[in-house]
């Protein structure tokens, strides 16, 4: 049996007497693609950033690699293969695309020169080659949602934690997006994606993980996740029970 590239081991986090996250367990394949997924407030933001390392966790255990991560701070997940988009992007809107994508490839390539390089290979492979020399603040809403993608790629990850990256597009656009996220699972990256089109990440994922409340609600396979009478109830209720 292959064991999990990212296991999360009983994971809380509280703010004062609130629980965010209680005692929450997962893990994903090397390869995969996982969505984590739930009705706003279910601890999804909160989740992704304990593995990403923004926050602490109040009790548990995060392993990446079969490593215990769960003291380490943020740059140093990403320096061993950890990398995030965020769900408002969090761009340079000052400095070129290309330098953008610039800031992520230093983690692996500290000379510019190589730096540029990978960075500029990293756009093509996301579609904005043609954009590279453009002020970043002068990207439309699905660039911007690409050059995240991009710059997270260039720091040459073995997971990519994506969040809500199909969010305000045309269903054109999240096609794409789609798209680009299989390309990603080709080269090798394993992805973990929070994401709230159902029609979009149910047919995108191998596994799908439900959180509500800061708790469990079901995981596995989207189409039975998708049955469940829980997740109906929670997250998809009178739209579901429609179809």
């Amino acid at each position: 049996m292959i064991p999990p590239l990212l296991s999360v081991e009983g994971v809380s986090r509280r703010f004062g007497g609130l629980a965010a996250v209680s005692e929450v367990s997962l893990s994903v394949g090397p390869g995969e693609i996982v969505g984590l997924i739930g009705p706003n407030g279910a601890g999804k933001s909160t989740l992704f950033n304990l593995i990403a390392g923004a926050i602490p966790v109040s009790a548990g255990t995060i392993r990446f690699e079969g490593e215990d991560i769960t003291g380490l701070s943020a740059p140093d997940r990403c320096r061993r293969g950890i990398a995030r988009t965020f769900q408002v992007v969090k761009s340079f809107d000052s400095m070129s695309v290309l330098d953008n994508v610039v800031v992520g490839a230093l983690v692996r390539h500290p000379h510019a020169s190589r730096a540029r390089l990978k960075a500029a290979e990293v756009l093509d492979f996301a579609g904005l080659a043609g954009r590279a020399a453009a002020p970043a603040g002068d990207l439309t809403p699905p660039e911007k949602r690409r050059l995240e993608v991009a710059r997270a790629l260039a720091t040459e990850p073995k997971l990519l934690l994506l969040d809500e990256v199909m969010t305000g597009l045309t269903p054109a656009e999240a096609q794409k997006g789609v798209e680009l996220v299989r390309r990603v699972r080709e080269t090798g990256v394993t992805v973990l994606m929070v994401e709230h089109v159902m029609e979009i990440v149910m047919p995108l994922v191998d596994r799908a993980f439900v959180l509500h409340l800061g708790r469990e609600l079901a995981h596995g396979k989207p189409a039975d996740v998708a049955r469940d009478p829980g997740v109906v109830a929670a997250y998809l209720g009178d739209r579901r029970r429609a179809a």
